[in-house]
């Protein structure tokens, strides 16, 4: 994945955290098919859900309620961002977009979504941690739809029989003793992907992160100690050589086979897990001296795109605030596999799925990759990062030599 085209990484960065799969929802239609003032168009990026569903059924609802017909138009994530700067340069943007949140500092910076103080979006009850994905120079560009992020899965008979109380598991010193232990008892440790794309860092990030490192300094020693974990471990025959090449779901296909003790993963792979034949539980990733790590933040945003007419922008809020409220939230995230961006509906969730729990608990301590008024940087960041990461892994360079290399390219592409 080239660093150049920042709309292009933002949008393929977006991948790595949803659910969404490629298909088709029907043929998209474009915003010039609005052709009268009764109908709004929305554009999502969820194709997997036909006109059948209950997302498509709500999107209905909702116009229903505001009065208007709804024009739904699916793309796949990788070409909605895109799409979305091509028909916003064209006038004819959508009246509602829903975008995976790294996308939504690029749409920002080129003028193509409204703020949620323009339109009058209320934000108030979203946990501020999701929120800052879709702020951008103090400014909010839409509404969190949900969140998804990772955690560590594991196999329950493994640890078992390998001695090991998941309840020790408290930072990365108990980890490491639990895959010593582990590696001892004749299975494998821990499989996470380490892949030289966005999916490489967005499963760094946590262990980043967690070591109290920030993406503004790569080189720092707790950036270039967070490396060397990850570097130990290979070395040390507690995770395979297959994560410098593993994406999310070749590493999930190697813990789903039944011989590894840990895998790091998403709320994505939940159904998956029911179906991998064996005991598993959930336990938040922990940061370098113990608690939770952050983790990055997945899951869209809705928001509102700049329109000629702004008459529009009244008909635009309701649509936007019927998809995020209280009462229609836990159905769209329900059915879109996210955990609600509001403690409120988090609660109902959890009362629904007490499994639930532990991924609640992490998406409390997420973060989105563009936090910290990154907006746009984020991608320059990253490509460097996962450089260094696949460097240090493979040999070629050291922690340090990677990581300091890693922090010179990214200095000199944010200037």
């Amino acid at each position: 994945m080239a660093g150049v085209g920042l709309a292009a990484v933002a949008a393929a960065g977006g991948l790595v955290a949803c659910s969404s799969s490629s298909g088709s929802g029907g043929a998209p239609a474009s915003a010039s098919q609005a052709a009268t003032a009764a109908t709004y168009t929305i554009w999502d990026p969820y194709p997997q859900h036909d006109k059948g569903s209950e997302w498509v059924k709500l999107l209905e609802t909702c116009g229903t309620q505001a009065g208007v017909t709804v024009e739904r138009a699916a793309y796949d994530t990788s070409d909605l961002t895109n799409k979305a700067l091509l028909a916003a340069q064209q006038g004819n943007a959508p009246d509602v977009l829903i975008v995976d949140n790294p996308v939504v500092s690029t749409l920002a910076e080129a003028g193509v979504l409204t703020t949620t103080e323009e339109n009058k979006l209320d934000t108030s009850a979203i946990a501020p941690n999701l929120l800052a994905a879709g702020q951008s120079q103090g400014k909010t560009y839409g509404v969190p739809i949900g969140a998804n992020t990772l955690a560590l899965y594991y196999n329950k008979e493994v640890l078992e029989k390998s001695g090991v109380d998941i309840t020790s598991v408290k930072d990365w010193a108990s980890l490491t003793a639990a895959l010593a232990k582990v590696k001892t008892s004749g299975k494998k440790g821990i499989t996470f992907s380490a892949i030289g794309t966005e999916e490489g860092s967005f499963q760094f990030l946590p262990w980043f992160w967690g070591s109290g490192a920030q993406l503004t300094k790569l080189d720092s020693p707790e950036g270039v100690s967070a490396v060397a974990l990850w570097t130990d471990w290979l070395k040390k025959g507690y995770a395979p050589n297959s994560v410098i090449n593993n994406t999310q779901t070749t590493s999930w296909q190697e813990f789903a086979g039944g011989d590894y003790a840990f895998a790091e993963n998403g709320t994505w792979q939940l159904a998956g897990a029911e179906k991998a034949g064996f005991d598993y539980g959930v336990i938040p990733i922990p940061g370098k001296n113990g608690g939770p790590a952050p983790a990055p933040t997945g899951g869209e945003f809705v928001g509102i795109p700049v329109q000629k007419d702004t008459a529009r922008y009244a008909t635009s809020q309701k649509l936007v605030t019927c998809l995020t409220d209280t009462d229609n939230s836990l159905t769209t995230t329900t059915t879109l596999s996210y955990v609600a961006p509001t403690e409120q509906v988090q609660a109902k969730q959890v009362a629904q799925n007490p499994g639930l729990k532990v991924w609640v608990e992490a998406v409390k301590a997420a973060k989105g990759r563009t936090s910290d008024d990154l907006g746009t940087k984020y991608p320059r960041i990253s490509e460097p990062m996962w450089g260094a990461v696949q460097a240090a892994l493979s040999g070629s360079k050291s922690t340090q030599e990677a990581m300091t290399a890693a922090q010179a390219a990214a200095a000199s592409a944010t200037q």
